[in-house]
C-alpha cells in the first residue's frame, strides 16, 4: 500500500519559516516525481512546487518563487518569508513534475498538514 505522510505544519508569524516533510512507503521514490500542493479554505487546490526524480529539475508557482525550496534528498519543502496568504493545508504527492503543476498528473497523495501564518 502506498502512503505519503506530511509533517512539519503549524502556526507561524508572518516572515517566519517552516519546513514540511513527506514520508513515503510502499513505492520507490526514484520512480516518481514529487510535488507539493496547497488548498486554502474556499479555494481550489493549487500547485506550489515540484521536483523531477530523473534530473532534479524544479518548478515553482510564481507566488512562492524565491521563498520556497523543494528538495528530494529527504523530501521536504522549505518555506521562508511566509505570508498570511500562504495559509493552507499542504499536500505532498507523487507523480509527474511539469512546469504547470497539474493536479491530475499526480497519482498518490498524502492527507495534508495545516500551515497557518498569522499577520
Amino acid at each position: 500500500e502506498v502512503q505519503l505522510v506530511e509533517s512539519g505544519g503549524g502556526l507561524v508569524q508572518a516572515g517566519g519559516s517552516l519546513r514540511l516533510s513527506c514520508a513515503a512507503s510502499g513505492f520507490i521514490f526514484d520512480d516518481y516525481d514529487i510535488g507539493w500542493f496547497r488548498q486554502a479554505p474556499g479555494k481550489e487546490r493549487e500547485g506550489v512546487a515540484c521536483i523531477s526524480s530523473s534530473d532534479g529539475s524544479t518548478y515553482y508557482a510564481d507566488s512562492v518563487k524565491g521563498r520556497f525550496t523543494i528538495s528530494s534528498d529527504t523530501v521536504y519543502l522549505q518555506m521562508n518569508s511566509l505570508k498570511p496568504e500562504d495559509t493552507a493545508v499542504y499536500y505532498c504527492a507523487a507523480g509527474l513534475c511539469t512546469s504547470v503543476l497539474r493536479l491530475n498528473e499526480y497519482e498518490y497523495w498524502g492527507q495534508g498538514t495545516q500551515v497557518t501564518v498569522s499577520s
